[in-house]
């Protein structure tokens, strides 16, 4: 049997953003500038595309910007913002959990005179919407907090989190790193009050390379790339129409069902908890109800380090992650883990299992036995 529990890291591409990228690619090749009939047949891919991502959040097609994937959203949110607002403030605000794609701009920003406010969080994950309200001054221009964390599943109050922040700052914008959060829960970031929101075409059944920006009408913004004036001189290059015709059909089918969809990612993560919770060196970071996102798990397991566990996981054909797939080659320790308190025994016995819809409860019972198997036989070896 093979389980593939690594879908935080990447999905695997549906078969509809499949076929529908090979015909962008192989039929309807046209660059979109174009004025024949194969630009406007490209540009008919790009028009449809935002037509299906904006029904599944209720925003205008105009509000969307398509970008190379979630690190470019997130750096064209927190760049572009502080660069255009800059004459309002030089503050910004974020979380000590946050993935790279934010924390290393706010780093950079930082070198350019820019002061950041980083939020603690509770040991599991969650911030404290007090200290944000303390942090958020006149001089605030921006705050980024993401709406589920990568690595634990944390879920941050983010419909409060923006109210405090309109409230003690009016003009500060909102941004929101919603990358594992977008097809696992409902989003209208006009109702929650999001001015900016990065989503990432891969981690919902989509390809590679390709995302979106949704940013508020009449955001102050700056583009990074200059070049051509596409999307209306805020991203300049030909558009990546196969990429974007995948995303927008990935987008679609990832709210087509999405009660059934989202309920079955919680059984499987509620079966996977179930069947550990008698076991000694099983150890779950974070929260483990329903408050929780209902596809990431953190396992840390007492004397075993998670690339030992992860290889000798895949040998069964299990494939798991040691942590965020975008660092996990790093020998840096986990700011999330570090951030919530772990101790740091488990800073480097930790895995990642992530579930989607197409996972089955089998699967998860095969990864269990094949865990309580291996994890004892590990941990003797390795104290001999």
């Amino acid at each position: 049997m093979e389980a593939y529990f690594d879908n935080s890291s990447t999905t695997r591409c549906s078969q509809e953003a499949k076929e529908l990228m090979l015909r962008a690619l192989a039929e309807d090749y046209g660059n979109p500038s174009s004025l024949h009939g194969k630009g406007m047949e490209a540009e008919s891919y790009i028009r449809d595309a935002k037509a299906k991502i904006s029904k599944t959040m209720k925003v205008r097609e105009s509000e969307l910007i398509f970008t190379s994937g979630g690190t470019e959203s997130n750096n064209l949110a927190i760049l572009g913002a502080a660069m255009a607002n800059k004459r309002s403030g030089m503050h910004l605000v974020t979380t000590k959990v946050e993935h790279p794609a934010v924390s290393s701009p706010m780093k950079f920003l930082e070198e350019q005179g820019f002061t950041v406010t980083y939020l603690d969080v509770d040991q599991d994950g969650i911030i404290s919407l007090e200290e944000l309200k303390n942090a958020v001054t006149d001089e605030t221009i921006l705050v980024s907090i993401m709406y589920v964390n990568n690595e634990i599943g944390a879920v941050e109050p983010i419909a409060e989190a923006a109210q405090i922040i309109k409230k003690k700052n009016p003009g500060a914008l909102f941004h929101v790193d919603a990358i594992q959060a977008y097809g696992k829960y409902v989003i209208y970031p006009a109702k929650l009050g999001i001015d900016m929101l990065s989503v990432s075409g891969h981690k919902i059944h989509g390809p590679k390379g390709i995302g979106f920006l949704y940013v508020k009408e009449k955001t102050k913004l700056k583009p990074l790339i200059y070049g051509g004036g596409q999307q209306k001189n805020m991203r300049s290059g030909t558009e990546n129409v196969p990429g974007i015709a995948g995303l927008g059909q990935a987008a679609q089918e990832a709210y087509h069902g999405f009660p059934d969809k989202q309920e079955q990612l919680y059984r499987l993560k509620e079966a996977f908890i179930q069947g550990l919770k008698d076991q000694e060196w099983a150890h779950i970071n974070g929260k483990t109800g329903r408050e929780s996102a209902p596809h990431i798990v953190s396992l840390s397991v007492d004397g075993v380090r998670s690339e030992v566990l992860l290889h000798a996981l895949e040998d069964r054909g299990i494939y798991v992650s040691a942590g965020s797939a975008c660092a996990s080659n790093k020998p840096a320790k986990s700011a999330t883990l570090l951030a919530i308190g772990v101790s740091r025994e488990y800073l480097d016995s930790t895995v990642r299992i992530s579930f989607c819809p197409g996972n089955t409860l089998e699967e998860v019972e095969y990864c269990v036995a094949n865990l309580k198997e291996l994890v004892p036989m590990l941990a003797k070896y390795t104290r001999h």
